[in-house]
């Protein structure tokens, strides 16, 4: 049972917890290379790095946000202990989170991942990662469609998190001096996601649709390429461009 005060902040939680519920800890997942177990691993790392960061933040003595190295303790533990340490990770930045609504200006910046982040990015950003990470133990079902559609989602992976995921696409691709990759993902009757790299660096935004779309598709689906994923079903997205360009703006974007 997750406590009331838990699933105000993180309503994701709960969908997640039954989906890794109902499969083993070495099922395959569609993070490719990922078990259902190493998504955990990943997760508590995750909510507890946040709580961390903010909570130092909030008593005034600022840390830097550690690499995934920090999840190497969770990968010690056996799965009965690695569950507890999640949920009780989760718990934690739930009152964490609580606390900082309280007596911080949702403006307060904070640094977080080598950039500053507003505060209510922390419970955020956990429930992006719930959802997405719900996503490759589930594929494509209603829930995470469902989630993966609302429009804070598109958002926080533009705004909040599009930087750091582009220049990691970036960082793979053999640009050269000259060399710059270009990008409109567009969904019908919203603002276009566009995207732009170069040898000088990359910017990420949301713009009103303007000439061809590099790539076509539903909310669900670019925000899924935005975190380098693909959807089970083909037909949910399309592309008018060539296979190289196509090829190079997915690379961009983390793909394959």
């Amino acid at each position: 049972m997750i406590p009331s005060r838990v699933d105000a902040v993180l309503p994701e939680l709960a969908p997640f917890v039954h989906a890794v519920q109902a499969r083993r800890p070495d099922d395959g997942t569609w993070c490719e290379a990922w078990s259902v177990r190493d998504v955990l691993v990943h997760q508590a790392g995750n909510a507890e790095e946040l709580a961390r960061v903010l909570q130092a933040f909030l008593e005034g003595a600022p840390v830097r946000t550690r690499g995934f190295d920090r999840e190497e303790p969770y990968r010690r533990l056996s799965d009965a202990e690695l569950w507890a340490a999640f949920l009780s990770r989760c718990e934690k930045l739930t009152e964490v989170a609580a606390a900082a609504a309280q007596d911080l200006s949702p403006e307060t910046e904070v640094e977080w991942t080598g950039r500053t982040v507003r505060v209510p990015f922390f419970a955020e950003h956990m429930r992006e990662e719930l959802i997405l990470h719900r996503w490759d133990l589930t594929g494509d079902d209603t829930t995470a469609v469902r989630a993966l559609t609302e429009p804070w989602m598109t958002e926080h992976s533009v705004v909040s998190v599009g930087r750091p995921l582009l220049e990691r696409g970036r960082a793979g691709l053999d640009l050269g001096a000259e060399g710059r990759v270009e990008g409109r993902l567009r969904t019908p009757g919203l603002d276009d996601v566009v995207v732009s790299a170069d040898a000088d660096g990359g910017t990420i935004g949301l713009a009103a649709p303007e000439g061809p779309a590099t790539i076509e598709s539903d909310a669900a689906v670019r925000v899924l390429l935005l975190w380098g994923r693909r959807p089970a079903d083909p037909s949910r997205w399309h592309s008018s461009v060539g296979p190289d360009t196509l090829r190079r703006v997915r690379a961009l974007l983390g793909g394959y």
